[in-house]
């Protein structure tokens, strides 16, 4: 049975491949990052905010800060369901996801981490207000518990 540890988390289901697998023979610490991206990245893109309207706007996220808890390991060939909840919006510069990786089978949590993500100018990297239209489609999800 999947428990999620926040209700109606945006979604993503995917398999751990060999390349992801590290020399100890489970899926390597930087690969749970890069999924944790790429959930954000597809709840980004059903938010409509996709990489055009991050061109058209001038305005993107870049990663400030991220924490992972590692919980237990990923093999080849599991079957992972990614969940990603947007946390906190200050609506002026900068939000918070939450993230946990599960394995499908068992549904164990095999990590849990958050992001704080900055609004920046595409073409300079520098820290811009978000635009209305990062404001009302980056809502908060759901409130995070302490």
């Amino acid at each position: 049975m999947i428990e999620w540890d926040l209700p109606r988390p945006h979604t993503l289901s995917m398999v751990v491949e060999n390349d992801s697998i590290d020399r100890m023979g489970h899926a390597n610490n930087a690969a749970y990052v890069q999924w944790m991206e790429k959930v954000a990245w597809d709840h980004t893109e059903t938010l409509g905010l996709g990489w055009e309207t991050y061109s058209r706007l001038n305005r993107g996220f870049v990663a400030r800060h991220t924490e992972l808890e590692y919980l237990s390991p990923a093999f080849a060939g599991d079957k992972l369901l990614l969940g990603t909840w947007i946390v906190q919006n200050d609506f002026r510069i900068s939000m918070t996801r939450r993230y946990q990786i599960l394995r499908e089978s068992d549904g164990v949590t095999l990590v849990r981490g958050h992001t704080r993500w900055v609004c920046v100018a595409v073409d300079s990297g520098k820290p811009r207000r978000m635009p209305p239209e990062f404001v009302e489609g980056y809502a908060v999800t759901v409130k995070d518990e302490p």
